[in-house]
């Protein structure tokens, strides 16, 4: 069955992960390097890189072509879909660095690494977090992440942070000083606060009721193009005196979105109730340990 409910929201996705992007390297060229910070993922090895040989190999070629070997892991575990928004994700981060290298040549802060860095950090994390919420990726680490959701319900902040503090300690190694380190796990954990922040907090389940007479058709929709499990109830409502039937679905927070988001496109007036649930196990969730 094509899928047709939700075709008209993937340019909607594509461009929430330009916006990311953008707000990505404009924080990472404007504010983070020119204050000699080493951020984390992939951009924190390529930034070490280019520090390391005083600019002769720029971080844009290091993160393309570190990419251009995780994509094909991207490829293989998390799927086509998955694959495609992460080589766009790759391809214009990699444009918009090259740009930004070339026309941002002074700090926009002057004489203020750490606060520069505390601005860079809030504008990347901002930016990975829109990235993340349109089910895209910016590569490198964020392949590691991804890879992590989808075995472990955890927050995307968290896993980022496990790989995050092993780059910027590996900066003592360039700089010989533990200043730039903590100014490193300060944007850090700036940058996790803010992606965590954009991404509606930690990765849980959400619990969603679908009040609506097309329930059939919304309930076909959701098995066949979100491959999720549903339940239907039988209700009535108080008000009108008349039976009515409830759609139940346990799902994922960000596949929360797109749920809404069909729903939408079939029945406009639908009446829908989404809560938070702890400990769903199960096919499609956690196992039981």
């Amino acid at each position: 069955m094509p899928k047709r409910y939700l075709k008209e929201f993937y340019w909607k996705d594509y461009a929430l992960i330009f916006v990311g992007l953008v707000l990505y390297a404009v924080g990472l060229i404007g504010f983070i390097k020119p204050g000699g910070i080493v951020t984390g993922g992939l951009a924190g090895i390529a930034l070490l890189v280019e520090y390391a040989t005083d600019s002769r190999i720029p971080l844009q070629y290091t993160y393309f072509l570190v990419n251009c070997v995780l994509l094909f892991v991207a490829l293989k575990v998390l799927g086509l879909k998955f694959m495609v928004k992460t080589i766009y994700g790759v391809i214009v981060l990699t444009f918009l660095l090259t740009l930004c290298q070339t026309y941002i040549t002074e700090p926009i802060v002057k004489n203020e690494p750490l606060l520069s860095g505390v601005i860079g950090g809030m504008m990347c994390g901002v930016g990975i977090g829109l990235v993340f919420s349109s089910n895209g990726s910016t590569g490198g680490t964020d392949i590691v992440v991804a890879l992590i959701n989808k075995y472990k319900n955890i927050a995307f902040g968290r896993g980022m942070l496990l790989c995050d503090f092993v780059i910027i300690s590996c900066s003592y190694f360039v700089f010989q000083n533990f200043q730039t380190i903590i100014y490193g796990l300060i944007v850090m954990g700036v940058m996790t606060y803010a992606i965590d922040m954009v991404i509606n907090g930690f990765r849980q389940s959400v619990q969603i009721l679908v009040f609506s007479e097309k329930y059939e058709t919304i309930a076909n929709a959701i098995n066949s193009e979100l491959h999720r499990g549903c339940t239907i109830l039988d209700g009535m409502g108080w008000y009108t005196k008349r039976p009515t039937k409830v759609i139940i679905v346990l799902t994922k927070r960000t596949e929360a979105l797109d749920m809404f988001r069909l729903i939408k496109s079939i029945d406009e007036k639908a009446f829908i109730s989404q809560s938070t649930v702890r400990g769903v196990y199960g096919e499609g969730f956690d196992k039981i340990r």
